[in-house]
């Protein structure tokens, strides 16, 4: 019988499972190179963990893995649920503190220094610790830039709309929810859904683009609406969504996605490349980005770059996780359902 041990872990509301046992060993000299081993030769065990009866829709997993890089404390692979994503925020502070919390590496108070290694690259973090909490977790990203601004692009059921495609770790496709007339609030995500859906499918046949540093991740994989903010403490707001079975103009009240539940951090790093590329926000400066549930993530732009043809910054992003449980998963080989299911009321 398979068995799986996780811790399960929340970021600012964004579920983030911490694989930390049973996994098989994967073979790369990145962890890039794992993830993509994992990616095609393992992928049930994304499907174990993420769909039901394990899993749900907004559920996100990692896979803590030996680094490859001597500089790196620890590696970790992000699974979602239709997609290994390069970098992540949310998912970043999952494993930060998990990895800290359960013991796996050592916390020392009142912060402690680490790297990890992603498939996107090196990260180096600092969690702020009391006790034998992290209270705070604040990491460097890979740099962010803007491809495109101001682009107009048609869309099925909403016309010619105008969006920026930005990399903050997953490419982005960025539009302003206030011009197109859709509600940002929590209790309207099903229209933000299916809106987010069909701006990413129109932007990946319309403006497909690929990292001059890996031509292998590709997008916009993923949409950020955004709109102004409605708490003076914040500087804006953000409704992500994850893409879990895609647009469909067949079925257009099938929901083709899920709203992450938090600010989303790589999603707030492609929001400060883009105000950053219009001179909207300089370094040093605070960007405090409110999610669907009005948590909070704040980025602030530490440096200047390029990558590839593209000027950049450097983020840090910071926020907060919380374990709300540890487990063991199991898989019996008499089970019907080896791979997990799915079913269209609440999956599309």
């Amino acid at each position: 019988m398979q068995k799986l041990t996780a811790v399960e872990v929340h970021a600012e509301g964004e579920p983030g499972r911490v694989v930390t046992g049973g996994l098989p060993d994967a073979p790369g000299r990145t962890v890039f190179e794992k993830m993509k081993w994992f990616q095609d030769h393992a992928d049930h065990i994304r499907l174990l963990m993420l769909r039901e009866p394990r899993g749900q829709p907004a559920l996100c997993a990692n896979l803590i893995v030996p680094p490859c890089d001597p500089r790196a404390d620890a590696g970790f692979i992000i699974m979602e649920q239709s997609e290994y994503p390069p970098m992540s925020g949310s998912n970043t502070i999952c494993v930060v503190t998990a990895l800290l919390e359960t013991g796996m590496i050592p916390m020392t108070c009142p912060e402690t220094r680490l790297t990890l290694e992603t498939p996107a690259g090196l990260i180096t973090v600092t969690a702020a610790c009391d006790g034998a909490k992290v209270t705070r977790v604040t990491f460097r990203n890979v740099p962010a830039f803007a491809v495109h601004l101001d682009k107009v692009i048609e869309v099925d059921g909403l016309g010619a709309v105008t969006v920026d495609l930005a990399w903050g770790g997953m490419f982005y496709v960025l539009a302003d929810a206030d011009r197109l007339g859709i509600d940002l609030g929590p209790r309207n995500g099903a229209e933000i859904v299916k809106r987010s859906e069909a701006i990413r499918a129109a932007a990946l046949a319309q403006l497909p683009v690929a990292h001059p540093e890996n031509p292998e991740i590709t997008g916009p994989t993923i949409t950020n609406l955004w709109g102004a903010p409605i708490d003076p403490a914040t500087h804006g707001r953000g409704a992500i969504t994850l893409c879990t079975s895609g647009f469909d103009p067949a079925r257009p009240h099938a929901l083709p996605g899920i709203l992450d539940r938090s600010p989303c951090g790589t999603g707030t790093c492609a929001k400060m490349a883009v105000l950053h590329a219009r001179g909207q926000l300089a370094p040093g400066e605070d960007y405090v980005n409110a999610g669907p549930l009005g948590t909070t993530f704040t980025g602030r732009i530490v440096g200047e770059t390029r990558v590839g043809p593209h000027p950049a910054i450097v983020p840090t992003l910071s926020g907060q996780g919380w374990i709300y449980g540890q487990s063991t998963w199991t898989l019996d080989p008499t089970d019907p359902f080896r791979q997990g299911f799915t079913i269209g009321d609440i999956w599309g």
